[in-house]
C-alpha cells in the first residue's frame, strides 16, 4: 500500500519525505487556504519536492472550466494528478484527460456505483471518503471492499485511493482490504509509529544498558 500525505503543509511534507514513509500528496484550495499561500504556486511547490504523484483539484464545475483547469495544473509539472469531483460533467472530464494521457484523481467517491462509473470513465484513481461515511452512519470499510472486488472482476487500471481517513484503524483495514493507497494526515501517519509497548521498551532497554556503565564502543 502506498502512503500519501492530505496536506499543503511543507514541513509536514518533507518530514513524511525524511521518514521514507511518504509516497505522493493529495492537496484541495481549502488545505492550501489553510496555509495562507496562492493555490498553483503551491502546487507547483508541491510536486518539486515530491517524487510521486500530486493531487492538485479543480475549482470549477463547468466541463469547460474543468478542462481549462485540469490542462494548468497538469502543465504544472509531469507527476501532478488532476483532482476532480465525481459528477457527470467531472467525469466528462475525466474521459477527455483520459484522451490527452493527463491522469485524474477523481474525488467525493460515496458509492460502489459511482465508483465503477470513476473506472470507465478512465480515472488514475478514485477517492472514497471513509471518514465521512462513518460520520453519517455508513461503514467507510464496507464501501472500500466492495470497491475492491469490483476492481477485480474488471480490467481496470483505476487504482483505489482511501481518502477521509481519521485514525490508524482506518489505514489497516484499508490495507487488509487491498486497497492500493491511503491518503492520510500527518497526524495520522504520526499515529502508525506509535505503541505504548514500543514506548516501554525502549525505555526498558536503555536503562537496562545505562545500568552496566558500559559505552556503545565497549
Amino acid at each position: 500500500m502506498q502512503f500519501f500525505l492530505d496536506t499543503a503543509n511543507l514541513r509536514e511534507i518533507e518530514t513524511g519525505l525524511g521518514w521514507g514513509m511518504v509516497d505522493g500528496v493529495t492537496t484541495n484550495p481549502t488545505l492550501i487556504a489553510k496555509e495562507g499561500k496562492s493555490y498553483l504556486p503551491t502546487v507547483a511547490e508541491i510536486a518539486r519536492l515530491v517524487p510521486g504523484p500530486v493531487s492538485g483539484e479543480v475549482l470549477a464545475t463547468d466541463l469547460a472550466g474543468m478542462l481549462d483547469e485540469g490542462r494548468r495544473l497538469a502543465g504544472l509539472a509531469p507527476n501532478v494528478v488532476v483532482k476532480v469531483p465525481l459528477t457527470p460533467v467531472g467525469l466528462s472530464a475525466v474521459r477527455s484527460f483520459a484522451a490527452e494521457k493527463i491522469r485524474c484523481n477523481v474525488t467525493l467517491c460515496f458509492s460502489a456505483a459511482q465508483a465503477l462509473l470513476a473506472a470507465k470513465a478512465g480515472a488514475a484513481y478514485v477517492s472514497p471518503f471513509v471518514g465521512r461515511l462513518d460520520d453519517v452512519g455508513e461503514s467507510g470499510m464496507r464501501l472500500i471492499g466492495e470497491i475492491v472486488e469490483i476492481y477485480g472482476n474488471y480490467p481496470f487500471d483505476t487504482q483505489v485511493l482511501v481518502a477521509s481517513v481519521r485514525h490508524p484503524m482506518h489505514v489497516v483495514e484499508a490495507a487488509a482490504l487491498g486497497a492500493d493507497v491511503a491518503t492520510i494526515p500527518f497526524k495520522v501517519l504520526e499515529q502508525l509509529y506509535r505503541h505504548p509497548l514500543t514506548d516501554a521498551g525502549v525505555e526498558r532497554f536503555l536503562a537496562d544498558w545505562a545500568a552496566t556503565g558500559r559505552r556503545f564502543e565497549d
